[in-house]
Formats: C-alpha cells, sequence, structure tokens
C-alpha cells in the first residue's frame, strides 16, 4: 500500500504561484512515478505532470507546460509542483498519483494505482 497525501492548495489570483506537495509513505520503494492530475467541475480528470523515481524523467500536459514544474525529494518521499503564471483555467481539484508499473506511459490515469484525496486550486481574474 502506498498512502498519499496532498497539501499546499489555496486561493491565488491570476498570475500568481501556488507549491503543491505530496508526501507518500508505505511501499513507496515500490512506485515507479509520480504523478499530478487535476479535475475541474464537470469535466474529466486530465493529466497534468509526472516524475520517475529513478532518472527524474518528467513529462507535462501542454497546457501547462513551461509554467509548471514536477520535482522529487527521495530523502522525504514527496513530490512538489511549483505552478507559476497561474491562470483561471487552472482552478481544480489536484490529485497526486503513484505508479507501480515498470514503464510509461504516465499520461493516462489507469498507469496510476494510488491516489491522494486532492487539494483544491481556485485561481481568480
Amino acid at each position: 500500500q502506498v498512502q498519499l497525501v496532498e497539501s499546499g492548495g489555496g486561493l491565488a489570483q491570476a498570475g500568481a504561484s501556488l507549491r503543491l506537495s505530496c508526501a507518500a509513505s508505505g511501499r513507496t520503494v515500490s512506485s515507479s512515478a509520480m504523478g499530478w492530475f487535476r479535475q475541474a467541475p464537470g469535466k474529466e480528470r486530465e493529466f497534468v505532470a509526472a516524475i520517475s523515481w529513478s532518472l527524474s524523467r518528467t513529462s507535462y500536459a501542454d497546457s501547462v507546460k513551461g509554467r509548471f514544474t514536477i520535482s522529487r525529494d527521495n530523502a522525504k518521499n514527496t513530490v512538489y509542483l511549483q505552478m507559476n503564471s497561474l491562470k483561471p483555467e487552472d482552478t481544480a481539484v489536484y490529485y497526486c498519483a503513484a505508479s507501480l508499473r515498470a514503464g510509461g506511459p504516465w499520461y493516462p490515469a489507469w498507469a496510476y494505482d494510488y491516489w491522494g484525496q486532492g487539494t483544491q486550486v481556485t485561481v481568480s481574474s
């Protein structure tokens, strides 16, 4: 089992920055990649970013590329999502996820085995 707890969400104005954290515990050594997804009201959950534990390879959705950065701290078993230049369309519940798969792709939700409870991000114009 892997437990994931997100934090760092909140209310921000357009153009501001927020940093989300995802603390992982349990069988974290078995997870091969960590991802962030988001879900806005009335929309499907969508991929935001992912990072592999072993090689720190990253991938991003086109909508956040250049504005968001995913990173990890192995010693703390924590993954971060630095969100800069926020836009109102970034408003959503953000979820952290852990994958046990040996390889990618990392963008589909079905690639992930464990999910956090989510943290709300609201961006006002």
